[in-house]
Formats: C-alpha cells, sequence, structure tokens
C-alpha cells in the first residue's frame, strides 16, 4: 500500500471473490485490494488447503457455499455485497497499485454513476511470463459494477457480467496469475472447449452447418492461428506465444468437435 493510498478513505465498495483451494495467490489478491474496500467477502466452496485461514487473517469474512456453478457462485457472492460498488475479482487476479488509484479516484465522483459498470483490462501469466500478444491482451472484463445493477449470465463458462446501462474500459489493469505453466493452459482449454460445446448443446443454440462441419473444424482453427500469431502478433511473446496460440487454435477445432458430438 503506498502512502498516498493510506491517507485516502475508501470508497463504499465491495469486493466479493470466490475461490477453491487457492492459497497460492489469495493473500496477493486481497492484500492488493486493501485500500479499496470497505467490505472482502470470499465464498469458498470447500477448500481443503489455508485459503479460508489466509482470508480471515487479512480481514475477509469467509462463506461456505456448495459449487453452484461458474455463474451461479458469483452471483451468490455477489448478493452478500452490502457496499455501494462491487468488484468482482477471481482467486488468481491482483490489482495492479496504479488499478487501485484509478478506482479509488473514480468512485470518489460522481461522474461513475454516469456507467453501470466498468471493464478492467488483464495481463495473462504463465507461471510468472506475461502474455501480451496473440490475442490474450487486453482481455477487458465487466468486474466493477454498481450494486444491484449487474449479474452473471446464466452460462456453464466463460461466464460474464451483465448490465443494462453504458460500461468503460478503465486504463489499468490487473495481473492473471491463472496458470502455472503450459500443460494446466492446455488442460483448461480442453475443459472450456467442452464446456462450451455443453452450453451451445444446452441452450438449443443451432449454428449454421458449415459452422460445425468437419471443413469448419480444419478452417477456423487456421483463420485463429493466422489472425493471433500474424496480425495480433503472437510472435512477440517466442516459444510461449507459439504454443499458447497452438493450444487455442487446438480448443477453436475442439469447440465444433464436441458441439457435434452434444448435439447428437
Amino acid at each position: 500500500m503506498s502512502p498516498s493510498q493510506s491517507s485516502l478513505p475508501k470508497p463504499s465498495l465491495s469486493l466479493v471473490i470466490v475461490a477453491l483451494n487457492e492459497e497460492r495467490t489469495i493473500g496477493k489478491v486481497i492484500e492488493a485490494a486493501l485500500p479499496l474496500a470497505q467490505e472482502i467477502i470470499l465464498v469458498d466452496s470447500g477448500s481443503a488447503d489455508n485459503t479460508r485461514q489466509i482470508a480471515e487473517s487479512l480481514g475477509a469474512t469467509v462463506v461456505h457455499q456448495d459449487w453452484l456453478g461458474y455463474a451461479g457462485q458469483k452471483n451468490f457472492a455477489m448478493d452478500l455485497a452490502t457496499k455501494e460498488w462491487v468488484l468482482v475479482l477471481d482467486a488468481d487476479e491482483i490489482m495492479t497499485p496504479d488499478l487501485v488509484s484509478e478506482i479509488m479516484a473514480l468512485l470518489t465522483t460522481e461522474q461513475a454513476k454516469r456507467f453501470d459498470g466498468y471493464k478492467i483490462p488483464r495481463i495473462l501469466y504463465i507461471g510468472e511470463t506475461p502474455v501480451k500478444h496473440g490475442g490474450f491482451y487486453p482481455d477487458a472484463q465487466l468486474r466493477l459494477v454498481q450494486r444491484g445493477k449487474g449479474r452473471f449470465n446464466d452460462r456453464l463458462v466463460h461466464e460474464a457480467i451483465k448490465v443494462n446501462g453504458a460500461v468503460k474500459v478503465l486504463s489499468n489493469h490487473m495481473d492473471h496469475y491463472s496458470y502455472t505453466d503450459v500443460e494446466q493452459f492446455k488442460a483448461a482449454m480442453e475443459k472450456y472447449a467442452r464446456l462450451s460445446a455443453q452450453e451451445f448443446a444446452r441452450s438449443n443454440k443451432r449454428k449454421g452447418i458449415w459452422k460445425t462441419s468437419r471443413i469448419n473444424e480444419f478452417f477456423h482453427p487456421l483463420w485463429t492461428f493466422v489472425y493471433r500469431y500474424f496480425f495480433r502478433q503472437g510472435f512477440l511473446d517466442g516459444a510461449l506465444g507459439w504454443s499458447l496460440v497452438l493450444i487455442y487454435c487446438s480448443y477453436v477445432g475442439n469447440k465444433i468437435k464436441y458441439f457435434r458430438e452434444y448435439s447428437g
């Protein structure tokens, strides 16, 4: 916490986090937000590590809730918030000091209420290496909303807060320490491909014959590679960029393949 941050009054803001076995990062997530949040609520779905103890030692209120799904769990956490603004963070998203200062300055003005919510850019980390190209940045996510004006949509995966009013993107970013290595990223993409396909089947969405065809299962990943590796300059991230783009291309193709399987 910088001296300038510690001398400023905290805005009326609730920080809410959902977690399961996040002792690797949860302390840093909460510590980074301490200058900002009047209230910190962590909803835990049964951690077997020290997640709860770390959060409680930093002043968070910890509530147990069996897993309700990504959207359901986060909406449950948002409903516990009591302050004027709600900031929703994943348990591996660490706010930078510049982001904290930006939000503190923003919420001290009446101008903040011109928008129902604010998106926050994210920098993905694989281990300790930031990924700044290939379409992985800025990856802005709607995370700061006026209480009662936003909820997560009901999706199996890639859930996002929806608001009816205007949204603005903040200038500063948070650091996203989601994966310890490339293999963990690969496993997550496989999981998300299956969940995405299930979501399409579950919601009775129908895609065109071309989009779900075996031909597009080849061409869509190919175009994704060209777009992300060349147009979005994934090559600037070196060997790591190459690996991540290839894994993402596989994810794109697998979504099409699994959709055909789940939709019969």
